[in-house]
Order: structure tokens, then sequence, then C-alpha cells
């Protein structure tokens, strides 16, 4: 699963939702204390399982990075979104280009969602986080409320956006929360590509 992360790292790069050193992946395995979790800075178009920095969530649920590491600027988002997990779990963050259009021309994620039978039927989409710094607590605080995760850690939601930012997505594996942002992405293509027309 590890050799996920870079694969699906590369896909968002050809998709166009990143470029070389944006976007963050994490991973965290049922029953481990380990969280995986992309490094900051790195050309995302090259990583490989041994890129890829090991935190430590303690039984106290402290995050803990190794010393000397660089993990992602977006660790707290991750960790506030994977540090009481039911199952496995994975968070993709990237800045698929259509969603962020989408929210930047003043459209409701969860109103499109509702339209389109291949979103509501396979991803469910939570409110948009506000305008807030990338790399801020504000953003980790808010994309993990929106994703309204419970006392046991399962998510209400599957994805949010995070206006004139990106997205963050969660799934069972990277690929499962990628199909997440790429059935999104989609929509939110096909919706502002009609909006040309009325």
């Amino acid at each position: 699963m590890l050799t996920a992360i870079g694969d699906v790292m590369r896909k968002c790069y050809e998709k166009g939702w990143i470029t070389t050193r944006d976007g963050n992946i994490s991973l965290r395995r049922n029953n481990s204390s380990t969280l995986y979790i992309t490094p900051s800075g790195w050309r995302k178009t090259i990583i490989h399982p041994e890129h890829i920095v090991k935190c430590k969530i303690n039984e106290n649920e402290e995050l803990i990075a190794p010393e000397y590491s660089k993990p992602s600027g977006e660790l707290y988002m991750h960790y506030l979104i994977q540090k009481k997990i039911p199952s496995t779990r994975a968070v993709v963050h990237v800045h698929a280009t259509n969603i962020v259009a989408a929210m930047y021309s003043g459209i409701s994620l969860p109103e499109v969602a509702s339209e389109f039978p291949e979103i509501y039927r396979y991803t469910r989409v939570g409110a948009s986080v506000s305008n807030v710094p990338a790399l801020s607590e504000r953003l980790a605080i808010e994309t993990a409320d929106n994703l309204v995760i419970s006392e046991n850690g399962s998510c209400e939601y599957d994805i949010v956006g995070q206006k004139n930012h990106g997205v963050c997505a969660v799934g069972k594996d990277p690929w499962d929360a990628f199909e997440h942002i790429e059935r999104l992405d989609h929509i939110c293509e096909i919706v502002l590509k009609g909006r040309r027309f009325l």
C-alpha cells in the first residue's frame, strides 16, 4: 500500500491536480500506531516507499515525528483525521483543478453532488472549508470538522473542498480516496462547462 502512495501522487500530477512539489498523502493501517506521510518539498513524481516519513501516534494520541525528518507541512491536518480510525485509512490532499475552480466561482460542492448519481451513489461530499491559509491549524481543524469524524474515528463524509486551495478525501487506501476526488472533479468540470451555455 505504500507503493500506492507514490502511484497516486504521480497520477495526480498527470491530471494537473498538483505541481511537482504539491499535495500530500497519509496512510494509517488498522491497529497500527504508525502514520505514514509524504515528505515536505519532495518531488511527488518520484515518491517511493523509502521516501515516506514514519510518524507515531502513541497511546495518549500524541503525534511523534522522527528527529530530523521533514513530514508534509499539512501533517497536523492528517493527524486530526487519522488519530482515531475504525479501519485502515488513507488521506489524500491535492489541488484538483475543477473542484477549486467550482468553489472559486461560488458553486456549493454538496449541492452539485446531490444532483449527479455518479457522485451521490458512491461519494459523500461534506461542506467546504472556508478560505483559510494553507498549512494552518485552522485549515486542519476545519477540514477534520467538515469530514465529521465520530468518536470511533469513522467519517460521515468522504471528501471536502478547501476554498481557494484544494480538496481532502479519505478512503480505505490511496486509490479509494483518489476515486472520490476524481468523481467530484469530473462533475465540477461538467457543471463549469454547462454554465458557459446559460
